[in-house]
C-alpha cells in the first residue's frame, strides 16, 4: 500500500486514475478547513493546481500555504508531484535542499502555452490592439492605412526554451511560415523537433539582429535571469515583437518599457510580469503596443487531467521502483 497526499478537489477529481495505474494507493485528501490528517508514513503528495487557484507566486493563497505547511511537517515525505513545468519558486528549491525527490509536469501545459504564445504573436502580427483601440473610439478605421500589417511568411522567430512548450512553439510558427530557431543551452545536443535550427546563448548577439519575432518560453534560472535586457533590445531589427509567457524576471522590464515607447519594440504580448499580479499603476496596462495577459497562458480545461496522468504514471513507477519522469534537478 502506498498513502497519497493531496487536495480533496484532486482526490475526487482523479481518484479513479490514480488507483486504475496504482490500485494499493491510498488516497489522504486534505480539506481547505478543518482537521489535517496524520502524515505519518506518507512518502508521496501530489501539489495540485487546484491549491495554487487564486494566488500567485509572490501571494501564495491561504489554501496552497496550508497544504505546503503540511508537506514540511510529514516526517516520512519523499516525493512530491508538482502540477506546473518551472520550478523556480523558492518554496520548491527549500523542498530540494531538504532532500525531498521532485517531480514536475513538463508538457502538461505544452499545448495551451504554446497557442497562447501564437495566438499573441498572430494578434500582434495582424494588429488587433489597433483594432481594439478604435473600437473602444467607435471608430471605423480599416488596417489598409500605414503601417498596413506585414505578411509573417518569411520572417524569423527566435524561440528561447527548445523543452516541450519551445517544440510545439516552433512547430506552430513554421506552420504558420515563420522560420523558427530554437535556443537552448546545449545546441550540440542537436535539433529539437519543431525547429528549423539551433544555437546556444552565445550566439544570441548574432541572432537578434535577424529576428522579426523573440519568444521567451525558458525556465528562469541564473543564466535566464534579466536575459532580455537593453542590449540585448537594441540588438533586435526596429519594429520586432516580443512575446514572453516564460517568467517576468527573464526580461528587464525597465529596458522592455523603454523600447515599447521608443518604437524600438513594435509591440509585445506579456504573460508574465516580475511583480504578480500587475500593479494597478504599472505602465505596461497604458502602452497602447502591449498585450496584458494575467499569468494564464496554461490556462485549459484539460490541463488537469494531464497533469494527473504524469502523476498517475509516474506513481506506478515509484511502486515499481523505476525511474521516474520529469525529475527535477537540484541547483548547484
Amino acid at each position: 500500500m502506498v498513502r497519497v497526499l493531496l487536495s480533496d478537489v484532486a482526490a475526487e477529481r482523479h481518484g479513479a486514475r490514480i488507483r486504475a495505474a496504482v490500485p494499493q494507493a491510498r488516497l489522504v485528501p486534505v480539506a481547505p478547513e478543518g482537521p489535517l490528517p496524520d502524515t505519518a508514513g506518507i512518502e508521496v503528495a501530489f501539489l495540485s493546481r487546484d491549491l495554487f487557484v487564486g494566488g500567485t507566486r509572490q501571494r501564495l493563497n491561504a489554501r496552497f500555504l496550508r497544504f505546503v505547511e503540511l508537506l514540511k511537517a510529514a516526517p516520512d515525505l519523499r516525493w512530491v508531484q508538482l502540477f506546473s513545468a518551472g520550478t523556480d519558486m523558492p518554496l520548491y528549491q527549500e523542498m530540494l535542499a531538504r532532500g525531498l525527490t521532485l517531480t514536475n509536469a513538463a508538457g502538461a501545459s505544452a499545448p495551451a502555452v504554446a497557442l497562447t504564445a501564437v495566438t499573441g504573436l498572430l494578434a500582434l502580427a495582424r494588429q488587433l490592439p489597433r483594432l481594439a483601440e478604435a473600437q473602444r473610439r467607435r471608430a471605423w478605421e480599416p488596417l489598409y492605412a500605414p503601417p498596413e500589417p506585414r505578411d509573417i511568411a518569411g520572417q524569423a522567430a527566435l524561440v528561447v526554451g527548445t523543452g516541450p512548450i519551445g517544440q510545439e512553439i516552433g512547430r506552430l510558427c513554421r506552420a504558420l511560415g515563420l522560420r523558427a530557431t530554437g535556443v537552448r543551452r546545449d545546441p550540440g545536443a542537436g535539433i529539437p523537433p519543431g525547429f528549423d535550427a539551433v544555437a546556444g546563448f552565445a550566439a544570441l548577439p548574432d541572432l537578434l539582429p535577424r529576428s522579426e519575432w523573440l519568444i521567451l518560453a525558458c525556465p528562469l534560472t541564473e543564466a535566464t535571469r534579466g536575459l532580455v535586457d537593453a542590449q540585448a533590445l537594441a540588438l533586435l531589427p526596429r519594429g520586432a515583437h516580443l512575446v514572453n509567457v516564460s517568467r517576468g524576471g527573464v526580461v528587464v522590464e525597465e529596458a522592455l518599457l523603454e523600447a515599447l515607447r521608443t518604437g524600438q519594440l513594435a509591440g509585445a504580448f506579456l504573460d508574465v510580469f516580475a511583480t504578480e499580479p500587475l500593479p494597478p499603476d504599472s505602465p505596461f496596462w497604458g502602452l497602447p503596443n502591449v498585450i496584458v495577459s494575467p499569468h494564464s497562458a496554461a490556462a485549459s480545461d484539460g490541463l488537469p487531467e494531464r497533469v494527473a496522468a504524469i502523476f498517475a504514471d509516474n506513481l506506478a513507477r515509484w511502486c515499481r521502483g523505476e525511474m521516474l519522469r520529469n525529475l527535477v534537478p537540484r541547483r548547484g
